[in-house]
């Protein structure tokens, strides 16, 4: 117990010592590895989707891909239950070793998968894959957290912490950085074909160095000394859920809190860059190098808003930045429109697009005997080019009736709808300049 209260000391005011040091950068690289395998995935999906879903529709592959990247976001709570309570019985420390290594074969494994040509339900595997990664990620954010946080001297815990919230925006730079240079070295087609799946494998050599520092971690003093005065919790989860006093803290936590950073995260980061790529077609590396930006900027206000939070406290942080989330998010991606691509914004104001059809389906997760109608394809075309349309009832027997501009088109046929944009003035090009 001596050693733990020494080791607990709170150093003096302003002062961060080599123990706090090691115990933050050994859990801050090993969740930022965590975060790169977890966005590999979403960050590639636009390249993979199509490979390991059934053919004939992309959006509705893309869309299926992100179904199984949610399923992962939907277990992380049991992962970090799950992960939690091995590391109240075991100790941290080997806990968020486990997660680590789920995390790291898992991302290894998709980069190794069959496509759909080859294996039908590669698709299943995949999502299995998904799920197991969104275990290993609620197990480690939390267990690397809770890590730091009982490392850390009394009124510095918001500071200490908020290196670990800055690590997902440093595991999605990382893997923007890996994407961008495989991207650079391969051909467009050469990428799509195989060079995809490099980054996943790059994982393995991320896991082994995390794995090495982790494990000359020590176990925290707060861990140790509740071990030693045997104050576990006997019964965790019915302590947090079934009693209405700590339900009530979990919930305002998740819903309150987590929910609402979460939106504003993914949204300000990681759909910005869809938006970019996919409906203002902007090339992958001037994305890439954007967001990449925006991460660097952007990264050393979590360390400045952790510290603030020691001062003023938490809630009027949290507050605040989903305040401004709300506030700004419609008007920003407005902007984005206006500035990146004025073509595309104009186009879409002068040419009224209407889709006419009654067997439209909404494919979420399509499986080998999913059959795409017309009115699919015709509005998976539209999507893939950035192009937003009125959907109207079905016109005299028809499959489908597109309208773009003066233009009508019966039924699908590719051809003829690369045609009717480029009659009515469609910007197929974005414009760096």
């Amino acid at each position: 117990m001596s050693r733990a209260a020494a080791e607990t000391t709170e150093p003096p005011a302003g002062t961060i010592t080599g123990a706090e040091k090691r115990v933050i950068f050994a859990s801050s690289l090993g969740t930022v590895f965590e975060w790169y395998d977890f966005y590999l995935y979403a960050t590639l999906a636009p390249f993979f989707a199509a490979l390991f879903f059934p053919p004939g529709n992309a959006t509705a592959a893309l869309l299926s891909s992100f179904v199984a990247y949610a399923a992962g976001f939907l277990v992380r709570p049991f992962g970090a239950i799950g992960f939690g309570r091995i590391g109240d019985l075991v100790g941290r420390k080997y806990a968020f070793i486990v997660t680590i290594v789920v995390m790291g074969a898992s991302t290894a494994a998709v980069g190794l998968l069959p496509t759909y040509k080859t294996f039908e339900f590669v698709w299943v595997v995949l999502l299995l894959l998904r799920l197991l990664q969104g275990l290993a990620l609620g197990g480690e954010y939390g267990g690397a957290a809770t890590y730091v946080a009982e490392h850390a001297p009394h009124g510095k815990r918001g500071y200490d912490t908020s290196w670990i919230q800055t690590t997902a925006t440093l595991g999605l730079l990382l893997a923007l950085i890996v994407i961008g240079i495989c991207r650079q070295k391969m051909t467009v087609d050469d990428f799509k074909a195989w060079g995809w799946r490099i980054p996943f494998l790059v994982s393995l050599v991320l896991l082994a160095f995390s794995v090495y520092i982790r494990l000359k971690l020590q176990e925290s003093p707060v861990f140790r000394a509740m071990k030693a005065q045997g104050k576990g919790s006997k019964a965790p989860l019915t302590e947090s859920f079934a009693r209405w006093p700590n339900a009530r803290i979990v919930l305002l936590a998740l819903f309150g809190a987590t929910a609402g950073q979460g939106v504003v995260w993914y949204t300000g980061q990681f759909y910005a860059l869809f938006f970019l790529t996919l409906y203002l077609k902007v090339d992958y590396l001037t994305a890439y190098i954007l967001i990449g930006l925006s991460l660097v900027i952007g990264t050393p206000f979590f360390v400045v808003f952790g510290a603030l939070s020691d001062k003023i406290g938490r809630k009027w942080i949290i507050m605040a930045g989903c305040l401004l989330g709300a506030l700004t998010f419609i008007p920003l991606f407005k902007a984005l429109t206006h500035n990146v691509n004025p073509a595309l914004e104009k186009y879409a104001a002068s040419t009224p697009i209407t889709v006419a059809a009654t067997d439209c389906k909404m494919h979420i997760f399509p499986t080998p005997k999913t059959v795409f109608s017309d009115c699919d394809k015709a509005k998976d075309f539209l999507t893939k080019n950035g192009l937003s349309f009125q959907s109207l009832p079905a016109e005299g027997g028809e499959s489908v009736v597109t309208k773009i501009g003066a233009v009508e088109l019966r039924g699908f046929k590719e051809d003829a709808y690369k045609a009717a944009l480029k009659t009515t003035g469609y910007p197929d090009k974005f414009d760096k300049s």
